[in-house]
C-alpha cells in the first residue's frame, strides 16, 4: 500500500491555523466599533437606537442635520491645521535632536538623552499649569497657536528616530564629512531618504495623537468649539444627547485618518519589518 504524500508545508500551515482564527477574532473586535459608529450614523433619526446590525433603510439625515448644527468645514480645517503643524513641529524638532545624538560626540550626551526620556516620563497634568501661565502671560490663550506652541517638541519622537539611527550605517556618514558636506546637507540628502518609513510612521502616530487631542484644546481654547473634538459638545445638548448627528461627525472626523494611513500605509509595514530584523 502506497503512502500517502503530505505536501511540504502542509503541516506548518495547519498549526498556524489556530493563531490565523485569532488574530481574524480580534481584528473584527477591533473593526466592529468603527462598523456601528457608520452604521448608526447611516440610519434614520428615529431607528438610531435601534440594535439591528444592518441599517435599513439607509439615511444621510444625521449627515444633514449634523452639517446644520456645526460649521464642519471650519472645524476639520482647524482640526486638520493643528494636527499637521503639531505633528510636522514634533517629527522636526525631534529628527534634529535624533541626529545629534546619533551622530556627534558631546560632552554629557547620556545626560541629555536622558533628560529627554525623563521629560516624556513626566505626566501632562504636572506641566499643564505652567504652560498654560506661559500662554496667558503671552496672549495665546483662545487661539489655534495655543494649541500648537507647546507640543511642538515632542520626547518621543527623538526616542524612536534614535533607535532608527543608532543602526544606521556610520560609514556613510563620514563618507558624506569626506566628501564636503555639511551636517545640515547630511541629514537632509543622506539621512533623511533612508528613513522614509520610519519617519512615515512615526508622522501618523504623531497625527493621529494630535488628531484626537481633546483636554488640552479644552483647556486652552476655553469655551470656544474651534476644533472638531471640542464641536463634538454641540450635540450634548440639555434635552438629551443628539446621537445620530453625533455619530456622523465623529464617522467623518475618522477619515482623515484613514485616508493618512492608506496613503503612507506601504511605509508603515516597512518601517515594522526594518524594526523587527534588527
Amino acid at each position: 500500500m502506497d503512502a500517502v504524500t503530505v505536501p511540504a508545508g502542509a503541516g506548518s500551515r495547519w498549526r498556524a491555523l489556530p493563531g490565523h482564527l485569532v488574530l481574524g477574532l480580534l481584528g473584527v473586535l477591533c473593526v466592529f466599533p468603527i462598523y456601528w459608529l457608520y452604521a448608526t450614523s447611516l440610519r434614520r433619526p428615529d431607528q438610531v437606537l435601534s440594535l439591528s446590525p444592518i441599517p435599513w433603510p439607509l439615511s444621510v439625515q444625521n449627515y444633514t442635520d449634523a452639517i446644520g448644527l456645526v460649521d464642519l468645514p471650519h472645524l476639520l480645517l482647524n482640526t486638520a491645521l493643528v494636527a499637521l503643524l503639531t505633528a510636522l513641529g514634533q517629527l522636526f524638532t525631534g529628527l534634529l535632536a535624533a541626529y545629534a545624538f546619533a551622530a556627534w560626540q558631546f560632552r554629557f550626551k547620556r545626560l541629555c538623552y536622558l533628560a529627554f526620556v525623563g521629560t516624556w516620563l513626566v505626566p501632562f497634568q504636572v506641566t499643564m499649569l505652567p504652560n498654560y501661565v506661559l500662554l496667558l502671560q503671552l496672549g495665546l490663550l483662545n487661539t489655534l497657536a495655543g494649541v500648537i506652541v507647546p507640543n511642538v517638541c515632542s520626547a518621543l519622537g527623538v526616542i524612536l528616530l534614535r533607535q532608527h539611527l543608532d543602526g544606521f550605517p556610520k560609514e556613510l556618514l563620514e563618507a558624506a564629512t569626506m566628501d564636503g558636506r555639511s551636517s545640515w546637507r547630511t541629514l537632509w540628502t543622506v539621512v533623511v531618504p533612508n528613513l522614509r518609513a520610519p519617519l512615515a510612521a512615526l508622522t501618523i502616530l504623531l497625527f493621529v495623537t494630535a488628531w484626537n487631542e481633546y483636554f488640552w484644546p479644552a483647556l486652552v481654547l476655553q469655551r470656544s468649539n474651534n476644533v472638531l473634538q471640542l464641536g463634538l459638545r454641540s450635540f450634548l445638548i440639555s434635552e438629551g444627547t443628539l446621537w445620530g448627528p453625533l455619530m456622523a461627525v465623529a464617522g467623518l472626523a475618522c477619515l482623515p485618518i484613514l485616508v493618512l494611513y492608506l496613503v503612507l500605509r506601504r511605509h508603515v509595514v516597512s518601517a515594522f519589518v526594518r524594526s523587527g530584523l534588527k
